[in-house]
């Protein structure tokens, strides 16, 4: 066991754990921070992506060793009301059905609007290319995407 200085959703945390544990588990487990979902465990899905100094990143296979210095964002941090551009456009588009896999999806959407505010519809299908769901929603998705991009 180590004890790890972790800055998430801009809150200096502090964590007594194997080096190796996952972000995943430090965040739902040791943290209770549950908005970041275990989907497939091996980094292939995206519901657990979470923010790393604002890129998208997978959390389940990210060890807590190796995010130290880092700035972390999860879901629950990504605003403090629900008004963030990407989880409004969510809303308007009635995107989520199950809704397990919608943490990962609007994780990956705001880090590509963060780095590309106008992003074109190829961009956007590359950039959310590995988020899967199940319930097949990709194509209200990517309209929400689009939308938020607007909204910014």
């Amino acid at each position: 066991m180590a004890t790890y200085n972790l800055n998430i959703n801009g809150k200096n945390l502090q964590v007594d754990v194997d080096p190796n544990t996952p972000m995943l588990w430090v965040l739902r487990d040791h943290l209770d921070m549950v908005g970041t979902k275990f989907g497939c465990g091996i980094a292939q899905c995206g519901a657990c992506t979470i923010h790393l100094d604002g890129n998208a990143v997978r959390s389940c296979q990210l060890p807590v060793s190796a995010v130290t210095d880092a700035q972390i964002t999860t879901i629950e941090g990504l605003s403090e009301k629900g008004d963030h551009p990407v989880q409004k456009a969510w809303i308007e588009h009635d995107v989520p059905q199950c809704g397990y896999c919608q943490a990962g999806q609007m994780m990956t959407a705001a880090a590509l609007l963060k780095s590309n505010p106008s992003p074109s519809d190829e961009e956007i299908e590359n950039a959310m290319n590995g988020n899967i769901c199940r319930c097949g929603t990709y194509t209200r998705i990517k309209a929400a995407v689009k939308t938020a991009s607007q909204n910014q």
